[in-house]
């Protein structure tokens, strides 16, 4: 009775509807992350440096889809958006799974890109939760979506864990194949949303230029959030089931520390929301920058199961606070008719360092190690505080200034 009475609320159907999405979404791509390092390493000859290629190309694939999708979903809606990329996210799976059979490193590039076309749509999911709220709303709505993903932790990687062997002797083929059905699920959910389209006044507006948003101090300090809070839990993840292949330990020990870092990437988001509205944006963004070198400092001392356990579920708190608190700072910076660009570069941007950071991972863990790619997370973190606190102290005497 009382989810009937919230599901026919439209704020909240469209949450719950979009939570379910994510939490599909995010199982799809915690299989990928912890099993496709490891296909690539499988199909690769003598040099491995390449393992990780496959996740650079989808993180580059979703920059890419980044601002198409943010364009088209405002000329034909949010739901027309989400249906072509849950469509392209079936694909991959098949494709996928077909290189795999075929023992081709090719083809499973190709169906990475396809992964990540797919997600470029879906990673909207969170600002269309928050398209039609009130603004009060709007962060509640924005973590409650994201928090959908906690089930990634479980789905995804006991689903990779069941699937891993489903078509022996053909390792992981099994994985993608469950991706696929994911991808349909998300589908069929997404017809669920009832997300009104932009009226035909906001889209023929355009609003003030992008360079003069982008001017503003709140819009750097979102867009430093969410792209080093992103780039550097995507080098630290994309790195860790390769560090831990060379520390000995097994597929089902990365996926269980993968499951613990993607519980904790969403578990907070249940609560972030709150903790925003009571303490502000920024002293949230300062938290999770914090928490995330926190992580660093725990890989860096030590190679035990504990150390990659502690460290990866400190990553993914961390980045829970530094990307909802990024996004939710982004959605006070621009009007209705200047929504589509802003997130379109807000998004693209972040995912261009994702992409680049998953590119980077194998290619460091092979030649510099693992220790100097946690050393190099910390000047990251420490600009994401740097720019939290100047604009929490210019806001503060901007106050007092109104006060006096």
């Amino acid at each position: 009775m009382i989810i009937g009475r919230y599901f026919v609320n439209r704020d909240w159907r469209n949450v719950i509807v979009l939570a379910a999405c994510q939490a599909l979404f995010m199982s799809g791509m915690a299989m990928s992350i912890a099993t496709t390092p490891l296909a690539g390493h499988m199909l690769l000859g003598a040099d491995k440096s390449l393992a990780t290629l496959p996740l650079f190309l989808m993180h580059a694939s979703i920059m890419s889809a980044t601002v198409p999708a943010s364009l088209l979903m405002h000329r034909f809606g949010r739901r027309a958006g989400f249906s072509l990329g849950a469509g392209v996210g079936v694909l991959a799976g098949i494709i996928i799974a077909i290189g795999l059979f075929r023992r081709s490193f090719t083809l499973l590039c190709l169906g990475m890109m396809l992964q990540g076309a797919a997600a470029g749509f879906a990673w909207y999911y969170r600002f269309a939760a928050t398209d039609a709220a009130a603004p009060a709303f709007r962060a509640k709505a924005l973590s409650l979506v994201m928090a959908g993903g906690i089930l990634a932790g479980v789905i995804g990687t006991e689903t990779a864990k069941w699937a891993n062997d489903l078509f022996s002797p053909v390792t992981f083929a099994g994985v993608y194949v469950m991706l696929s059905v994911f991808w349909l699920a998300v589908l069929a959910m997404v017809q669920g949303t009832r997300i009104p389209k932009l009226t035909k006044t906001e889209r023929t507006q355009k609003g003030r230029p992008l360079s003069l948003i982008a001017r503003q101090p709140a819009f750097v300090v979102a867009l430093c959030s969410s792209m080093f809070g992103y780039g550097v839990m995507t080098l630290l993840m994309t790195a860790t089931p390769l560090a831990m292949l060379a520390c000995g330990f097994a597929y089902n020990d990365s996926t269980t520390v993968i499951q613990a870092h993607v519980i904790a990437m969403f578990l907070p988001a249940f609560f972030t929301g709150s903790l925003i509205r009571r303490f502000g944006t920024l002293p949230i963004i300062i938290t999770g920058a914090l928490i995330q070198a926190a992580c660093a400092v725990v890989n860096i001392s030590g190679l035990d199961f504990a150390n990659f356990y502690i460290g990866l579920a400190l990553l993914g708190l961390g980045w829970n606070f530094t990307y909802v608190g990024g996004s939710t700072l982004l959605t006070s910076v621009h009007e209705p008719s200047e929504r589509a660009k802003v997130q379109a570069a807000h998004d693209f941007t972040v995912f261009a360092t994702t992409a680049l950071s998953a590119a980077a991972a194998g290619v460091l863990q092979q030649y510099v190690g693992w220790n100097l790619i946690n050393v190099a997370a910390l000047p990251l973190m420490a600009m994401i505080i740097c720019a939290a606190v100047s604009l929490f102290l210019r806001e503060r005497r901007q106050s007092l200034m109104a006060n006096s």
